[in-house]
């Protein structure tokens, strides 16, 4: 019986965890807190991922060692991904494990037209150099022959995700509950998101195929839409009239930047919104045979869960994209 590991249990480990072992893998899924999804295939376990002797004997024997794991926040990327990335790194050389990296487009920073694995990562902000840092730092460790890898890169995730963790989900969540929804910038340009189980289906299959290492990966996502459709097309899922899609005057969001440490990381990522956002995943399709889900069972599976956990009391997004979903896109953009 194959046996990988994932590190971390967010909306992505989750979903990845459940493809695996539904699939006939065992699978040991690393927290800190030990917890991760119900399964007979599943083990949880409770252990600090930055420890890389430790996350090296709990991968002894893995076929694969995932990356799925994301601080909770932009302001603590700086402080707590380089040793993460570092440990992941060392766990995956010393065990022959295939590293696989659940990442997303923050990397190549504000493009023209759609984006495509072949562009430069050429961010300027800090969370995109972050990102494009770690990629290359994998690929060198890669290219030394020390290790194998490869990287998914997924637009902003939607699908039923606990707690919430993307600005289109946030959108779709106030498309429930109000007559209209404000966003960060102008709903009316395409943008792609990306749904957590397409991510985890991509992640599975390029990680134990030779094919994929040292390269990166698009995660198929259906066609962009604007957030003023999205919001339209989640508000008839939920019964509701169509609401009204406002966007906070510019002026006033950066007046915040001074009193929010989050809105000021924001802020250096509003490029993703005030132009076309486009991803392009066609050579994943093609080498791999992966598809989009419909966009029509997205926005069902993101209904239910959204109803799901309002009727929970969940708390909204604090999460990024890989591992918690990305904010305002990530997955963390990513993963």
């Amino acid at each position: 019986m194959s046996f990988h590991v994932i590190v971390g249990a967010g909306a992505l480990g989750t979903s990845l965890a459940l493809q695996l072992a539904d699939a006939g893998t065992r699978v040991r899924i690393v927290t800190r807190s030990g917890g991760g999804p119900e399964h007979p295939l599943v083990e949880r376990v409770k252990a600090d991922a930055t420890d890389a002797d430790e996350l090296a004997r709990l991968t002894r024997g893995a076929e694969v060692l995932y990356n799925c794991a994301n601080p909770p926040s932009y302001e603590m990327w700086e402080r707590l991904w380089p040793p993460l990335a570092a440990s992941l790194l060392e766990a995956a050389e010393r065990t022959g494990a295939v590293l696989a990296i659940g990442g997303n487009l923050y990397g190549y920073g504000p493009v023209e037209g759609p984006i495509h694995r072949d562009l430069p990562l050429a961010a300027t902000d800090h969370k995109g150099r972050l990102r494009a840092r770690m990629w290359a730092e994998a690929l060198a460790r890669h290219e030394a022959g020390a290790v194998r890898v490869t990287e998914v890169r997924a637009s902003d995730y939607m699908g039923s995700m606990k707690p919430m963790g993307s600005y289109p989900e946030l959108y779709a969540d106030q498309a429930r509950v109000r007559r209209r929804v404000f966003t960060f910038a102008d709903p009316d340009q395409v943008h792609s998101v990306t749904y957590v189980p397409d991510v985890a289906r991509t992640l599975a299959a390029v990680a134990t195929d030779e094919r994929a290492w040292g390269l990166g990966w698009h995660v198929p996502s259906p066609e962009a839409r604007t957030v003023r459709e999205m919001v339209a097309d989640m508000a008839r899922e939920f019964g509701v009239g169509r609401p009204s899609v406002s966007r906070i005057p510019r002026p006033l969001l950066r007046g915040a930047f001074r009193f929010s440490p989050f809105l000021r990381e924001v802020g250096e990522l509003l490029y993703q919104w005030d132009a076309p956002y486009v991803i392009d995943a066609d050579v994943t399709t093609e080498v791999f045979g992966v598809e989009a889900t419909p966009w029509e069972e997205i926005v069902r599976a993101t209904a239910a869960g959204l109803e799901a956990r309002a009727s929970h009391g969940s708390r909204g997004p604090r999460g990024s994209r890989a591992g918690r979903a990305s904010r305002p896109g990530s997955p963390t953009r990513s993963s």
